[in-house]
């Protein structure tokens, strides 16, 4: 890709608002000299090959597609780095919810039961809490009944309707368990959609991070700093920026890190998760 003009970003379409959040975004940026524009794709998976291929300079990634563009970046001898998050992509949980009145109290106690997931490549809904019951001694193949609800695929879980239906399941007996981010179980009660008191918390997953802005070894140096560094600057206190960042679900932007997706890692390898993607990318 030639690097002359806009940086480009590549972002995921999970909903309407992505369009009014980074054309906001692009303005803020026009306004203190930065010339960049975005391309938005309908899946994570389309994504990274096509930043891999060059034809985006970052990419706006889920944990899951981080964990890609690192494995496919190192196979092919590049280098992939995080270089910022939101505030609210820091030491997420999930949790396993059970009904208030559920007899089950203990995570063994799931076994031969029935339990309620988000999409199969959502890492908050679907990876890290299976990991979980994998990591207490429950095979998930063999000792529980997964009940996955696979609402748009490709998105990575960041389109919610998988675990609301996996907690509407719940309430109406149809699981016996559902996996939900911890953040989702607040707003789903304050909703309506989990009356209180009708549920409780199983378990909790390890703390874990979630999103970042990514970019390989070929990015456009100065660009990407300039980028970075506006996206740090950005106050909430500005009135003008502070309906994007409401949109985009933080109040501060902050330096990426990486160690915060080792639980997550650690569940793809259980899983395989990574290795259909790598095999369409040939690698």
């Amino acid at each position: 890709m030639s690097h002359a003009g806009a940086l480009l970003l590549g972002a995921v379409a999970y909903d309407p608002k992505v369009v009014a959040i980074w054309d906001g975004f692009r303005e803020y940026f026009a306004e203190r000299g930065l010339d960049f524009d975005y391309v938005l794709y309908s899946n994570y998976e389309r994504q990274v090959a096509s930043h891999l291929a060059g034809h985006i300079h970052v990419a706006w990634n889920s944990p899951l597609a981080w964990l890609q563009t690192e494995a496919a970046a190192a196979k092919l001898g590049r280098r992939a780095e995080a270089i910022c998050m939101r505030d609210t992509d820091r030491d997420l949980r999930s949790v396993i919810l059970v009904q208030q009145g559920s007899p089950i109290h203990e995570v063994g106690e799931l076994a031969g039961m029935r339990v309620g997931v988000g999409a199969k490549d959502s890492p908050q809904g679907y990876l890290l809490p299976l990991d979980l019951l994998a990591q207490s001694g429950l095979n998930v193949g063999r000792d529980l009944s997964v009940v996955p609800f696979d609402v748009l695929l490709g998105k990575h879980g960041d389109h919610i309707g998988g675990e609301r239906l996996a907690v509407e399941a719940l309430t109406r007996g149809e699981v016996d368990a559902a996996c939900i981010l911890d953040g989702n179980y607040l707003a789903f009660a304050q909703a309506g959609l989990l009356p209180s008191g009708s549920a409780r918390v199983l378990a909790r997953t390890a703390l874990y991070d979630h999103c970042n802005f990514t970019v390989l070894d070929d990015a456009p140096a100065e660009q990407v700093a300039r980028f970075r560094e506006l996206l740090l600057e950005m106050s909430y206190a500005d009135p003008k920026i502070r309906p994007l960042l409401d949109m985009e679900g933080l109040k501060q932007w902050l330096p990426g890190r990486t160690e915060g997706y080792l639980p997550l890692a650690a569940a793809v390898e259980r899983f395989g998760a990574l290795q259909p993607f790598l095999a369409e990318l040939g690698l």
